[in-house]
Order: C-alpha cells, then sequence, then structure tokens
C-alpha cells in the first residue's frame, strides 16, 4: 500500500517537474516584424478577487476549498435567476447550438497561475490585502461618495467613462461580464481593446518619457518596451478620479502613482498578466498582484453604453425634485414676537 501511494507520488512529482520544464522552455510566437506576440482575443474572466477574502488564509486554495467555492457561488446565481422567472410562464425554446458559445461571460471558478488556485490577485503583501495608508483610505471613501450636485460627482463608470468593475484599469481587473481584451501589436505600438466601455489603450514603445504631468488620462499614459519576451508597461499621469472599484474594495491613485505591468505569454493559450503598484501617498509600500488571461475565440462584442449618459438630467431633476419635496415638508418658524 505504501510503496503504491510512493509511486503515486513520485509520478505527480515528475509530471510537475516536466510541466515547470516546458513552461521555461516556451518560446512565445513572432509577429511578422519578429516581436513577441501577444496578439489574439483573451479573458481574464474568474470569480477570483483582487484582495483575498477572509475566508481563505493562503494565496493558493485546494482543489476542496475551490470546489466549495464554485458549488456556493452557483447555488447563490441559482437562488438570484429564480427570484427572477415567472412560474405562469412556459420554458424557454431550447437553443442546440449559439454564435460565440465558447465566450463565457462568467467563468465560476478561481483563477489558476501555474496550476495553482488562486485566491486573490495580489500576491505581495503575503495577506493579499492592499495596504493602504490613512489618506488612501480617505481616497477610497471619497471615489465612493456619490451625490446628485451635479453630473461629475456620479460614478465614472455610470457616466460611461470608465468600465463597471475596471477592467480597463490600469490595473485590469476581471470582471463579472465582457472580460474580454483584443491585442493588437505593430513595431511601435500594443493596442488593448477592452470589451467593456469599448475602451482602448494605446501603449507606445518609441522613447519613455510621460506626457506633462498636466494632462492625466482615465488610464493613465503609458510607454513599453521589451524585456525578453516580455512587455514591460509603465504607466503614470494616472487621473485620481479614475479610481479601481471592483469586488471586494477597490483603491484610488494620488499624483504620484504609478503602475508597472509585465505581459508574458506563457503557453499558446496564456498570457501571465502582472502588475506592481507604487504610491507613495496612499500606500505604505509597493504592492503586487497576478492575473492569467486565457485565449478565447472572438470577435469582441460591442458594448453599447448609453454615450453621455442621456438619463443623468432626469437622475438630477429627479434629486431636485426631491430637494423641493423636503423643504416644502419642513415645518415653518413661527413669527417671534
Amino acid at each position: 500500500m505504501r510503496s503504491a501511494v510512493r509511486r503515486r507520488l513520485l509520478a505527480l512529482g515528475f509530471a510537475l517537474l516536466a510541466s515547470a520544464a516546458t513552461a521555461a522552455d516556451y518560446r512565445a510566437p513572432r509577429t511578422s516584424f519578429g516581436a513577441p506576440s501577444l496578439e489574439g482575443v483573451w479573458t481574464n474572466s474568474s470569480v477570483t478577487t483582487l484582495q483575498r477574502p477572509a475566508t481563505f488564509k493562503a494565496l493558493v486554495a485546494s482543489d476542496v476549498e475551490e470546489a466549495a467555492l464554485v458549488d456556493g457561488f452557483r447555488k447563490a446565481v441559482g437562488q438570484a435567476n429564480a427570484a427572477f422567472v415567472d412560474p405562469s410562464k412556459p420554458a424557454p425554446p431550447v437553443v442546440e447550438t449559439a454564435p460565440q458559445a465558447d465566450i463565457v461571460e462568467t467563468d465560476m471558478h478561481l483563477a489558476r497561475v501555474r496550476g495553482e488556485y488562486r485566491t486573490s490577485a495580489i500576491v505581495d503583501p503575503s495577506d493579499g490585502r492592499i495596504p493602504f495608508t490613512e489618506a488612501g483610505r480617505q481616497a477610497v471613501k471619497a471615489a465612493n461618495r456619490e451625490t446628485y450636485d451635479d453630473p461629475e460627482s456620479r460614478p465614472t463608470s455610470e457616466r460611461c467613462l470608465i468600465g463597471v468593475g475596471s477592467p480597463d484599469g490600469p490595473p485590469m481587473i476581471n470582471t463579472a461580464f465582457n472580460s474580454n481584451y483584443q491585442i493588437v501589436q505593430t513595431p511601435d505600438y500594443v493596442a488593448i481593446n477592452i470589451e467593456m466601455n469599448h475602451a482602448a489603450r494605446v501603449i507606445r514603445l518609441a522613447g519613455r518619457r510621460h506626457i506633462p504631468e498636466a494632462i492625466r488620462p482615465w488610464m493613465g499614459d503609458s510607454f513599453g518596451w521589451w524585456d525578453g519576451d516580455t512587455l514591460v508597461v509603465e504607466t503614470a499621469n494616472l487621473n485620481p478620479q479614475g479610481a479601481i472599484h471592483t469586488v471586494g474594495g477597490g483603491f484610488a491613485y494620488s499624483p504620484r502613482g504609478r503602475l508597472t505591468e509585465r505581459f508574458t505569454r506563457v503557453a499558446n493559450d496564456r498570457i501571465l498578466y502582472e502588475f506592481t503598484v507604487d504610491d507613495p501617498v496612499n500606500f505604505t509600500r509597493p504592492w503586487s498582484g497576478q492575473i492569467p488571461l486565457r485565449a478565447t475565440k472572438g470577435p469582441i462584442y460591442e458594448y453599447a453604453c448609453h454615450e453621455g449618459n442621456y438619463s443623468l438630467p432626469n437622475a438630477l431633476a429627479g434629486a431636485r425634485a426631491q430637494e423641493r419635496e423636503a423643504e416644502a415638508a419642513r415645518p415653518t418658524a413661527s413669527p417671534s414676537r
């Protein structure tokens, strides 16, 4: 019995070593102009969140933990869907095949990096949590504060400026839907078409100088270079209003924030996306994460956000009406004698 167990463990060990050797020996395909190719359509969909939930104590989850999480998510989704089902209506027709059926809106599993189930995108610090300063905590509160005072105080995702869940980033966070990306390369640029919100990042490869500090695009200003087969991207000029909103709590940048990303094609169907956030105002130390990108078939769906948010005047007008009603209901002070 013991010898059989020993043989199985040895076989597993040799398989892991062989897998590691294969990954180390992998060489990314080349574009027509000789650069490592990241081109294709990719998805980062998973239920792994940016920060580690309290239910997990380590970065890597066991098969049992992952199975329990998946079961819990499926039950929760089933209960939520059942709440919107009208039992008096007949069942919908069965669709044998559907266009783009391989594109899954949400992968109900934890993300896998190097064959391991990951409980958080953050890998450093080891607790999987963002190391906020007090200024960083206050910046998050300010980013989440919603009022109806004016158009600019409404959420950026509501105004179609930034995608829901911050898939555009940077960093590019996995979300529950529209989690697809298309990467296109030229000798001088790498462009990332982000399905949600129809956003596009254009990373220039010529010159390592940022635009003037006063110009702060929603996704910052990015330039990149090749380190072997890895695309390294540095982003600065991050917009403080372009906060990262995601499941489990996000964060905001100060004007001193910088981000370094690394895109490494580790297999024909996999890119390892790594990032490090460095902002001495909002964080006590730099912190880093990893998110896998998996190949998927396209094309990218059109994401028809209501450009200019045509409903926003109605929302603001409704708030003004509520204010008038509250003012009219307020007791009138008796005149003094």
